[in-house]
């Protein structure tokens, strides 16, 4: 099909006939690193894909933004998957992303280098950049001891830090019918197995019913057969606010202790990679490791920030960043 143009020219008026381009969505991706920022030099391997699995683009491209003019259909084929990878970093990707001609496709990726590390602040500077979140390490402890806590794993568990301060960060966006579940919290267990991928504390036991409630309003899943990967818990309950990196929060309500008045239970936080872990296998991007070990903090790092750039909310930002 083809539409009609009228173009003067000197001495004659001509009509041309110009085809008429099938529908293009724009998706702009940008390539961060484990600092947040822009990465600023380099070139990357960008791999799209349509719904359908077909390859709609494969190049390489410099660091940061590349803008792509992509095929609308209008239909499921429009749910497009992006992979990044280039030599020096691990792999980045998402899935789903819609096309739209209503709108631009913003992409937003992390890409860690090889070798990076932990880049913690320091005691002082997450009190001042970051107050609730120290608030909430010091729980039950003077400042003193938050401070000797906090130090004593960035020196020999700087892996359980990093989990700590994940899931601290993560569950100071989680917003139930009442207070975060920070607000909940009475004590961390700092000795009782604090993990690369978890921790223990207690929690005021009225956190249970909000967090019922918060399932009730379809902001949490009750996971069936908790005991199965929880022993001796009686509940848990994972948020599917994100495709990834979700908080889930396991309780047992048998192990009681009472903080200052108040009635507590057991609570267990950690985040799993992914609310579906089938729906997302064609990303590519997650290691073998995944189902033989811990859960990577690093990993949790990356797939929390990237999920929280594509739904729009305030940047998933823990008072650490991962650098050379």
């Amino acid at each position: 099909m083809a539409k009609s143009k009228t173009r003067k020219q000197p001495g004659a008026t001509v009509t041309l006939k110009e085809p008429v381009l099938p529908g293009k969505a724009t998706m702009v991706i940008t390539l961060y690193d484990g600092t947040r920022q822009q990465i600023q030099k380099g070139d990357f391997l960008i791999r799209i894909f349509d719904g359908f699995q077909n390859q709609l683009f494969a190049d390489d491209r410099p660091a940061p933004t590349t803008v792509f003019k992509l095929p609308f259909k209008d239909n499921l084929q429009d749910n497009c998957r992006v992979l990044v990878s280039a030599d020096g970093f691990s792999g980045s990707g998402f899935t789903p992303i819609p096309l739209s001609l209503k709108a631009v496709s913003m992409v937003d990726l992390m890409l860690i280098p090889h070798g990076a590390d932990f880049k913690f602040q320091s005691w002082a500077d997450v009190k001042v950049s970051d107050p609730v979140i120290s608030t909430f390490l010091s729980i039950g402890s003077t400042d003193a001891q938050a401070r000797a806590h906090y130090d004593d794993l960035r020196q020999a568990k700087p892996k359980a830090l990093a989990s700590l301060l994940n899931l601290a960060t993560a569950m100071e966006a989680i917003q139930l019918p009442s207070k975060t579940p920070l607000d909940y919290f009475k004590e961390i267990l700092w000795d009782e197995s604090m993990a690369q991928d978890r921790f223990f504390g207690y929690a005021d036991r009225s956190i249970v019913e909000q967090v019922r409630r918060a399932a009730a309003d379809g902001e949490f899943s009750p996971e069936p057969n908790t005991g199965l990967f929880h022993p001796d818990a009686t509940s848990s309950f994972k948020q599917i606010q994100f495709g990834e990196a979700n908080v889930q929060l396991t309780f047992h309500e048998k192990d009681t202790k009472k903080i200052d008045g108040v009635d507590c239970i057991k609570i267990e936080p950690d985040i799993d990679y992914f609310q579906d872990l089938g729906a997302h296998a064609l990303l590519e991007v997650i290691p073998n490791a995944i189902t033989h070990g811990l859960t990577e903090p690093k990993l949790v790092y990356v797939l929390r920030w990237i999920a929280g750039r594509h739904a729009g909310v305030p940047e998933f930002a823990p008072p650490y960043m991962i650098a050379l």
